[in-house]
């Protein structure tokens, strides 16, 4: 059995990879504006799961003996879901929205294992540094947060920027607790393997 991350985010991997656990990645590439569109007026925290679970669907039926696991984060700010800014100038324009306020990170993740199915949602709050314009535009041009929920990561240069949370950090990443109780053999077992595999 493998862990399989229909996941390109490099966070989602790294928690796995500490965990002892190295992922097989295969991305899926789905249209999230369109499952967005259809689920207008739905829950914030439904249309997480749904996206989640779009790409959990979307590569579960090629690795039919391994536990598929899907995941989608985004920022919820004054009732609005925001996702990935990918430009610069989108970038700097929530940073101006979101300096020095809080807001909460939904993440949805879908874990799926032959017929086995578990979706959740996750909320963690953020609490944003007051950034001025300057911090704001040299944060936009490193491109780092432009493919990251709310335009930042809680790890590498986006820590700069955040005052506190509350919740797990490790969250928005991936649920292993919630991994281990779908699949058969536990993850300790699938990194027990890994390293014998590596040696």
């Amino acid at each position: 059995m493998r862990i399989v991350l229909a996941s390109q985010s490099p966070s989602r991997a790294s928690i796995l990879r500490g965990a002892g656990v190295e992922p097989v990645l295969a991305p899926a590439h789905v249209d999230e504006e369109a499952i967005e569109t259809s689920l207008s007026g739905a829950a914030p925290a439904d249309i997480v799961a749904a996206l989640a679970t779009a790409k959990a669907e979307k590569i579960a039926p090629e690795y039919p003996q391994d536990v598929v696991i899907g995941g989608d984060s985004m920022l919820l700010l004054d009732g609005v879901l925001q996702g990935k800014p990918h430009t610069v100038d989108a970038t700097i324009e929530r940073w101006r929205a979101q300096a020095g306020r809080r807001a909460e990170l939904l993440t949805g993740h879908c874990i799926i294992q032959g017929d086995k199915r578990h979706v959740e949602t996750s909320r963690t709050s953020v609490f944003f540094a007051a950034a001025n314009e300057r911090d704001i535009a040299a944060y936009a041009a490193t491109g780092e947060p432009l493919e990251c929920a709310g335009a930042f990561t809680l790890e590498a240069m986006g820590g700069w920027f955040i005052d506190r949370i509350e919740g797990d950090p490790s969250v928005p990443c991936t649920p292993l607790t919630s991994a281990s109780q779908t699949s058969g053999p536990s993850l300790k077992d699938v990194a027990a393997a890994n390293v014998r595999r590596a040696r």
